[in-house]
């Protein structure tokens, strides 16, 4: 029960740093700490599957750099392994004469980002490509691709696990503390100063903590000693799929442009490795961190959520955008009606409700969208051994390596291993 560093989070981001840790450190112990029974049970076990070209994200970021490097890195991964994956590529369509101009300076952008094989083509080229959809201009990305990211992220545990690491699961963290000196007489009590304690009271020592938390990073962080911001709102989304005999509509990934107005990106269609076809996702509050149900509810999350000023101003701000949202995650013909504007041939008889997934989206106290990705430690004896990575929004899965390589690399720095 004594590790140099222990990872917590069996997530995709958790599970690759881990495998990125021991392969570099391969004479130190590690260890996975996961609080449910199985491994990417939560956003990477729910997540669209779409491996991202690194399109969208705002030159020199974090996010973009992250997203091309890793979007390589999991196609060579899956090669490697023999994961299955289709680089089926995806369509970024304008249906409107007002959306060209941010469709072109979308394809700038990607250039600016190294992406790939990008190319705007017309409305015959885009029916050539996709038969059913219609639109005016679209942004080819040739290199996107789909896969089973809870696939992948079993395969980085067995990485890890054949490299000497451990995974604990059932193993829920509730709280982290420097070893009391009158209990730590031993010298591995020294050695390894930090007892991380569980749900059933069972614990664990080690010498610094890396947290991957998803959903309750900043949960996680608060009870560190580490600051509670950025805080972390779950966004709902729920999917619809298309019936098995309607799948031939969609060859790729059809995506509208987005909006910069409003902060998530619209209805689109999603091919998945089984051969179906997933529709959406629409964005609302989850009433619960990880609630995929309609009615799931935590009193303790839903105030934790109202109760936060920075998710007022993100609703006031963008108000009609919310409304509209809760109507459509309500009324079915709504959703298709998004749907139609690219495929007019899918009516509501050709959908179904589908799966849902929980984005874990931080905010900061103005009610602006953290979009980055954020890394930070704390104070203090405990705060100091700590690394928390507070936001790993989409791409995240995409770019689980590439992200992997910096958390190594900050986990060098800080802790000097």
């Amino acid at each position: 029960s004594t590790f140099d560093v222990a990872v917590v989070g069996a997530g995709i981001v958790g599970l690759a740093s881990a495998r990125e840790l021991v392969r570099r450190h391969p004479s130190l112990a590690f260890a996975v700490l996961e609080k449910e029974k199985e491994l990417a049970h939560h956003q990477s076990g729910h997540n669209s599957g779409v491996i991202h070209s690194g399109i969208y994200y705002k030159p020199g970021s974090l996010k973009a750099k992250l997203c091309v490097q890793g979007a390589a890195l999991c196609y060579e991964y899956c090669d490697q392994k023999g994961i299955p994956y289709k680089q089926c590529g995806k369509l970024i369509v304008a249906v409107e004469q007002d959306e060209i101009p941010r469709l072109k300076a979308l394809y700038e952008r990607g250039l600016q980002n190294n992406v790939r094989g990008l190319k705007l083509i017309g409305a015959k080229e885009i029916q050539a490509k996709e038969p059913f959809c219609r639109g005016l201009m679209a942004l080819d990305s040739p290199y996107t691709g789909i896969v089973n990211y809870k696939q992948v992220a079993q395969s980085y545990a067995e990485d890890f696990q054949e490299a000497g690491g451990t995974i604990l699961t059932d193993f829920e963290v509730t709280n982290m503390e420097m070893a009391k000196e009158s209990s730590s007489e031993s010298e591995d009590g020294l050695k390894y100063p930090v007892i991380v304690r569980n749900s059933k009271d069972e614990e664990i020592y080690c010498r610094h903590i890396v947290t991957c938390a998803g959903l309750y990073s900043d949960r996680l962080a608060e009870i560190s000693g580490c600051s509670p911001e950025p805080r972390i709102v779950p966004f709902r989304g729920d999917y619809l799929v298309l019936k098995p005999e309607k799948c031939y509509m969609v060859k790729g990934n059809i995506y509208p442009v987005p909006n910069p107005q409003f902060p998530f990106l619209g209805f689109h269609f999603t091919p998945r490795m089984d051969g179906s076809v997933w529709l959406g996702p629409n964005a609302v509050l989850a009433f619960k961190r990880e609630g995929y149900k309609l009615f799931d509810f935590s009193t303790g999350d839903f105030l934790d959520a109202v109760m936060y000023s920075g998710l007022w101003k993100l609703v006031l701000r963008n108000l009609s955008y919310g409304l509209s949202e809760m109507y459509r995650a309500c009324f079915l013909s709504a959703q298709v009606k998004q749907l139609q504007k690219f495929i007019p041939e899918v009516t509501i008889n050709d959908v179904l409700r589908g799966p849902s997934g929980v984005r874990a989206q931080a905010l900061d106290s103005d009610g602006n969208l953290v979009d980055d990705f954020v890394f930070d430690g704390g104070s203090g004896d405990t705060g100091s051994r700590i690394l928390h990575v507070r936001n790993a929004p989409s791409p995240a899965a995409t770019s689980s390596l590439a992200i992997a390589k910096m958390i190594a690399d900050e986990v060098k720095r800080r802790f000097e291993l």
